[in-house]
């Protein structure tokens, strides 16, 4: 069986016509949703893409991997999806994006050359690259955002268009009065890019999977990984207007909210995106661009789905539907993610078996709590192994796509370090007491600051829209002190024993002594006969007066 593990970027859970959304028909991903599970409780490790993407590579919790910001590099020697699965005789493949910076001074110090194959695969989160292209090709005053080659700009200068950048001046820019209307200004979200539909971002890519899957040999997991409907919030026509302001929902947002906001929560909604997205008028031409976004990519999916039938792929492959993390739109005062509202921490997750086991799950949801981490566990499982659970933190979600109902987590946990961002300056934080953590057991949900800070709480189940921070006031301290347990309990997980598993443990107990090593006897009775056998015997050459008492 082949994978196919396709990921969204900045796709919120409820901007899909599976998941009701009033007015965005998404019909190729209610077509997978029809054929497979969708998850509707599935939480990423962290609300930020590379921390967040770091976590599906390795199946392992931030503070695990320790790749915890766009750019943090991602310690050399840590296990990923291409390591597991290679053993297994899978490829892995990336098509995309992955925000993956490499440990060069890891690679160095171990005398990984970047053009060998072990340290190509270190460097691109143990992928092997179909087509990486990050999808940010941002420039200004002190060169680029990204200092890698851009194949989707080679490919637009090879259609023709021209210039240094042609991401920036055409795929991420519509026209006004003749001059390039830059779609990092929200004032022109509403005009349409000024590129070809078939030339732009996602098509491009959904081209070079089409390629990646007519030419693949060996069984697959390809990692397609999208950049939309990530900002800049701009597309082509004819998805430019196909909806607008009276389409857009109004914010899910309260006075409260504001009143007496935790610390860091109060930081984030006075940023300068925070304050955009307070205005009417970015949203009402943000919004609409984002769901035009959507449905090119749900478009570009039906393009992909109708390939594999057509091939008769999708007899054997599995298809994975998910998001990085969401986006706020507005919501709580906020753009952006960030932070461990609905909006930002939960995504979209739908899975399609092509397997027999799975035809009595076609079709339905679960409500199970589910992970990002567990992907890797289902890939490693799917494909035949068995999961490396010292390794891998996460849990195959097998089980729940073959009907059957296992005993599940309790709760789920999301991180956040947001010591690079300008929000920790504003504070007066150090580096290392910028961080955040969430745990939610499905009803209640708290978040935990570093530096001194009080916790949040929200009850989801009176309160859905977590307007209400219950920890403003005193009155809850039974549920702060459980979830606080269960906070506790995590962190107490076995994290960084991974070059041992249990059965490796179980298997080394009693090795030494058979080896020889018999420390502590005092006459050697306390152990079987067969072990102090190579000690005993007549004496065969005599260096020292024989002792007979």
């Amino acid at each position: 069986m082949n994978i196919l593990f396709i990921m969204y970027d900045q796709l919120r859970f409820d901007y899909l016509g599976c998941a009701g959304h009033p007015y965005l028909e998404t019909p190729h991903f209610d077509r997978v949703a029809a054929r497979g599970v969708r998850f509707t409780n599935a939480y990423v490790q962290s609300p930020i893409c590379g921390a967040s993407r770091m976590c599906f590579y390795t199946g392992r919790y931030a503070s695990s991997h320790g790749a915890q910001w766009n750019g943090f590099p991602l310690r050399v020697g840590e296990q990923t999806l291409g390591d597991h699965l290679r053993k297994l005789g899978m490829g892995c493949w990336l098509i995309g994006k992955t925000h993956m910076k490499a440990d060069a001074e890891g690679m160095a110090r171990l005398g990984l050359s970047p053009d060998s194959t072990i340290g190509a695969r270190q460097a691109e989160c143990g992928f092997d690259v179909w087509a990486r292209d990050d999808g940010l090709w941002g420039y200004g005053p002190d060169g680029y955002y990204d200092e890698k080659r851009s194949p989707y700009n080679e490919y637009l200068k090879s259609k023709g268009y021209d210039g240094e950048n042609p991401w920036a001046d055409y795929a991420n820019a519509g026209v006004s009065d003749a001059q390039i209307a830059s779609g990092w200004m929200f004032r022109n979200a509403d005009k349409p890019a000024n590129i070809r539909e078939e030339d732009s971002e996602t098509p491009w890519l959904t081209s070079r999977t089409i390629e990646f899957i007519d030419r693949a040999q060996e069984p697959w997991c390809a990692h397609v990984s999208y950049i939309k409907p990530h900002w800049p919030y701009i597309v082509p026509a004819p998805y430019h207007d196909m909806y607008g302001p009276a389409h857009v929902p109004p914010a899910r947002r309260a006075d409260i909210e504001r009143e007496n906001p935790h610390p860091v929560y109060g930081a984030y909604q006075s940023n300068k995106i925070a304050q955009a997205f307070q205005k009417d008028a970015v949203r009402a031409k943000v919004i609409p661009a984002y769901m035009g976004l959507i449905k090119q990519c749900d478009d570009q999916l039906g393009r992909l789905l109708d390939h594999l039938e057509a091939t008769g792929r999708m007899e054997d492959t599995m298809i994975v539907l998910t998001s990085d993390h969401g986006d706020y739109l507005g919501d709580h005062w906020l753009g952006e993610k960030d932070l461990f509202h609905e909006p930002s921490v939960k995504v979209p997750m739908i899975i399609y078996d092509p397997r027999a086991a799975a035809d009595a799950t076609r079709g339905t949801t679960c409500d199970a709590l589910v992970e990002s981490i567990d992907l890797a566990a289902t890939f490693v499982e799917a494909a035949g192994g068995t999961v490396p659970d010292h390794i891998i933190e996460g849990r195959s979600l097998l089980p729940w796509l073959n009907g059957q109902t296992p005993d599940w987590r309790k709760f789920v946990v999301s991180e956040y370090d947001y010591s690079a961002s300008p929000q920790c300056t504003k504070l007066g934080l150090e580096p290392r007491d910028a961080r955040l953590f969430m745990v939610f057991d499905g009803r209640y949900k708290l978040t935990h600051a570093e530096g001194g800070f009080r916790p949040m709480l929200f009850d989801l189940a009176k309160d859905p829209d977590e307007f209400h921070d219950l920890a403003k006031a005193a009155g809850h301290e039974t549920e702060i002190e459980r979830l606080y347990g269960m906070l506790a309990s995590w962190g107490r997980r076995m994290s960084q024993r991974v070059t041992r598993s249990d059965t490796d443990i179980r298997a080394m107990r009693g090795v030494s002594a058979r080896r020889g090593i018999l420390p502590f006897l005092v006459d050697g009775s306390e152990v079987d006969p067969e072990l102090t056998e190579k000690y005993r015997g007549a004496v065969r050459q005599m260096y020292v007066e024989d002792n007979k008492s």
